[in-house]
């Protein structure tokens, strides 16, 4: 069972999950509608597709753990990006405070000495690195682009062959 604390915090990151889901569909939304990153729009797409499996993980494990999965009401994420460039970092700086809010989980976890959760939350420690990493290196590629319209189009053909990490198993 659940402590009370527990629960509420992975709620919590319930939440997070599906602003993420969000912010992500949002990116691809904006990226669909510009020109020649037709592979960036699938990237967001999936990245988008790939968290809300995030959150439907921790809906079934709050559930079967004797909680209760409350599913929140989402704020408008931004619709609008001013470039290629801006969308991937918004993606880096939100990875890395989805991390925090992991982290933050796995602590209380060791406090309630709820093993099974913190158990749980290991999948996601991993999951976090391998997203943070997966941010940097494609905010690096765009940094030594820059302005560059052949660099970006070797950007989107190649983003293809990155794959999402996690696949939400």
């Amino acid at each position: 069972m659940l402590a009370q604390k527990m629960q509420d915090a992975l709620n919590a990151q319930v939440l997070m999950e599906a602003e993420s889901s969000q912010i992500y569909l949002a990116m691809a939304s904006w990226a669909e509608i510009q020109p020649g990153i037709d592979n960036v729009t699938e990237f967001f797409y999936r990245h988008s597709d790939e968290e809300r499996a995030h959150m439907l993980k921790l809906i079934h494990f709050i559930n079967e753990r004797g909680g209760f999965a409350m599913i929140p009401a989402l704020s408008q994420p931004s619709p609008t990006y001013p470039s290629i460039h801006h969308a991937f970092k918004e993606l880096l700086n939100h990875e890395i405070k989805v991390s925090e809010s992991i982290n933050n989980l796995v602590d209380i976890a060791l406090q309630e000495k709820d093993y099974a959760t913190h158990n749980f939350l290991q999948w996601y420690v991993a999951e976090q690195i391998e997203e943070e990493a997966l941010a940097r290196i494609m905010n690096d590629k765009l940094e030594m682009i820059g302005d560059d319209k052949s660099g970006l189009y070797l950007f989107d053909r190649d983003i293809l062959n990155v794959n999402v990490v996690g696949g939400g198993e």
